[in-house]
């Protein structure tokens, strides 16, 4: 099962109130979950924070399995957070000229778990600062090969989102294999394909945006 998925949450525009009444929540997140986070996490994390990162968690693994399965519909209550490990170590991410990118994570600063649907199960890493939520998910517990990026743009307006994520990819890849043209096109299903010199590459990549952040994400092979 390959594919790829991530997603991105902009916290300083997120509503902290709604966010945290039932009615608002139940349409995320399961009775079992929030019992997991009552049990367990409660007076650990924030419990706004609990509910974007599971909702940037089924996010991805919708991503990742919409690629596989198209006519698949969201529904985050079906995608069940099955497990959660918070960091060992106080989380940080340096920014260099608003951006960091990355292949692999740092195990002991990041949030990491395992998210299933119906008989799929999905491993997730992700980074929580003040400003975002960022999460990848893989169908192994390996993250290796995983090579990512987020950077704060200058307009939340959508078509800027748009432009600024594909250019971001766009840079990494070059920088990453370079020489010829790197493109990104459309599937007939939504997703990105990747291009080079006109032809398709076996590169599967996610792309995300919420107001001002940016990311972006795929897996490499080491023959790459």
């Amino acid at each position: 099962m390959t594919s790829t998925g991530n997603d991105i949450v902009a916290l300083k525009a997120i509503n902290v109130a709604r966010t945290i009444q039932p009615n608002f929540y139940a349409k995320i997140i399961s009775d079992k979950e929030k019992d997991l986070y009552d049990k367990t996490f409660s007076g650990k994390l924030p419990l706004e924070i609990y509910i974007w990162l599971l909702w940037s968690v089924k996010e991805s693994a919708y991503k990742y399995l919409q690629r596989l399965t198209p006519d698949l519909v969201f529904s985050p209550t079906r995608i069940l957070i099955t497990l959660l490990e918070l960091p060992v170590s106080n989380p940080t991410v340096n920014f260099e000229e608003n951006k960091i990118e990355g292949r692999g994570f740092d195990k002991g600063s990041v949030y990491k778990g395992i998210a299933g649907f119906g008989t799929d199960l999905l491993y997730f890493t992700s980074i929580i600062n003040n400003d975002f939520i960022f999460s990848v998910v893989n169908c192994e517990d390996k993250f290796e090969n995983t090579c990512w990026g987020v950077q704060q743009i200058d307009s939340a307006e959508p078509a800027h989102q748009s432009k600024a994520v594909r250019e971001f990819l766009l840079d990494g890849l070059s920088s990453l294999f370079p020489g010829g043209k790197w493109q990104i096109e459309k599937s007939p299903h939504g997703y990105p394909l990747i291009l080079k010199d006109g032809f398709e590459m076996p590169i599967l990549v996610s792309l995300a945006h919420h107001e001002v952040w940016v990311g972006y994400s795929f897996q490499i092979k080491n023959k790459y």
